[in-house]
């Protein structure tokens, strides 16, 4: 049983978390990303240990990150040094962004709010990408699909496991549907661009994809 809050358990297993996740699962969606972006202020939440960072580094974007682990964010200043490319990193909370109003004209949020553990935090969280990012300006989401086979028998949340050293620690993860996301993105101010299954999700139904993308505009 989790008995950590999920902040507690990224402090935890963020150096074993660097090492296996070394790479990011999303290198062909930021790729495009950074080509029709080109440039500009870009905010990474919930960066963990930077590897979002990579496909954004060669353009003439000026790179920002927050994680609320202390742990994930000192890792990411590791990362950055490995593949020479600099970012301002903050340890903050997804729900609480310490950023004025209007800041980014770009933002990801790579396997983010599905961490986040409740329900008012993730509206919360929503509101506040929206308030930092500029009007016109563009976000890239992706979150848990609540309808990926390995949880069809499954609730909404769930825990999954991560060993270390012997032990398992158990992760929050709030599962999305389609639907959903796109109506609390909508609440939130956003306009929905597109909302599509990562790159790599083989099957022809998009409803069974492990990953929900989301491409949104800030709106006035």
């Amino acid at each position: 049983m989790k008995n950590r809050s999920n902040k507690e358990v990224f402090e935890k297993i963020a150096e074993s978390w660097y090492r296996v996740m070394h790479w990011s699962r999303f290198s062909k969606e930021l790729k495009e990303l950074s080509l029709r972006w080109q440039e500009g202020r870009l905010l990474n939440i919930g960066c963990a240990h930077g590897p979002d960072f990579l496909p954004f580094k060669e353009k003439e974007f000026d790179l920002f990150g927050i994680d609320f682990s202390r742990e994930m964010i000192r890792l990411a200043q590791r990362y950055a040094k490995k593949f020479n490319f600099s970012a301002n990193l903050v340890t903050a909370d997804a729900a609480d962004l310490p950023f004025s109003n209007a800041t980014f004209n770009w933002v990801i949020a790579i396997a983010t709010y599905h961490n986040i553990e409740d329900r008012i935090q993730r509206q919360k969280a929503f509101k506040e990408l929206r308030r930092v990012l500029i009007p016109g300006g563009e976000a890239f989401i992706t979150v848990w699909n609540r309808w990926q086979p390995r949880f069809w028998l499954k609730g909404k949340e769930i825990e999954v496991s991560w060993r270390l050293s012997g032990e398992k620690i158990f992760r929050y993860y709030y599962l999305f549907t389609y639907s959903e996301l796109q109506k609390e993105l909508q609440k939130a101010g956003f306009q929905v661009i597109s909302i599509f299954s990562e790159r790599y999700y083989s099957w022809p139904l998009r409803f069974f994809s492990r990953n929900i993308c989301v491409l949104v505009s800030g709106v006035d």
